[in-house]
């Protein structure tokens, strides 16, 4: 069974559709990078991943699970645009994360305690316990963006997704990015979903890489037709069409 099940997605806005027909099967601890032009679903399709949107038409399950109808603590989200807590220091925002799945969203006497020694440990891990009690306006864009994948998965996820995560970098902080990322990846083993407008960087980190375009285009109504996965590419097998092992068996 594939850890994450795409079926049939549609999904329109009023009478715009977006995205159509969309089928992937993923298995758990795959990595994969999402890319085609601008306006093609990629953002669309990652929030039907999130649940913070409902598809029109169609199914996701994870782990065989029913369809979520919002976000869950399963899933981890990092946005191009550094999404964590400005009035929040470094280390409180590590903690944020984890709390997310509490009843009242805090911690309080010895599990405070507990919460901050796991959130130092976080910290450690991604290089930035100097700045623990620095605020995120402070640190430099790279830094920040260590603090909202540390945060995402301070949550524990299964998911992790991942909108356009190294846009807005300088090109040697997004290397150093794209090391931190792989470092933790394989640490975690969590499945990853990324959208990226940099081919490279798709093929680079992904495991696989799924394109989105449109199959069907009328000049006269550009908006007419959504867009599906054209290709589907095995990033570790040099680029060639991706499939599955009991295809490559049979």
């Amino acid at each position: 069974m594939s850890f994450v099940e795409v079926r049939n997605i549609f999904q329109s806005y009023g009478p715009r559709p977006i995205i159509e027909r969309v089928n992937v099967d993923v298995a758990e601890g795959e990595f994969i990078s999402i890319v085609g032009a601008s306006g093609c679903g990629k953002s669309t399709f990652l929030r039907l991943l999130l649940a913070e949107e409902q598809p029109t038409r169609g199914t996701i399950r994870i782990d065989g699970n029913p369809p979520a109808r919002e976000p869950g603590r399963e899933r981890g989200v990092v946005f191009q645009r550094y999404s964590v807590f400005p009035h929040m220091t470094v280390r409180d925002n590590i903690v944020a994360g984890e709390s997310f799945a509490r009843r009242w969203g805090r911690f309080a006497g010895a599990e405070r305690r507990a919460a901050l020694q796991r959130a130092d440990e976080t910290l450690h891990r991604i290089g930035l316990a100097h700045v623990a009690g620095a605020y995120p306006a402070t640190l430099s864009g790279g830094m920040q963006q260590r603090l909202a994948i540390g945060q995402a998965l301070q949550a524990k996820p299964r998911i992790l997704l991942l909108d356009e995560p190294f846009g807005a970098l300088d090109p040697g902080t997004r290397l150093q990015m794209h090391d931190f990322l792989t470092e933790l990846r394989a640490e975690t083993g969590m499945t990853v979903f990324m959208v990226t407008h940099d081919l490279a960087e798709g093929f680079k980190l992904g495991d696989r890489v799924l394109v989105f375009d449109k199959t069907r285009w009328d000049p006269d109504a550009p908006e007419a037709y959504g867009a599906t996965i054209t290709y589907d590419f095995d990033a570790r097998n040099g680029g060639y069409p991706y499939q599955k092992t009991e295809e490559l068996s049979a």
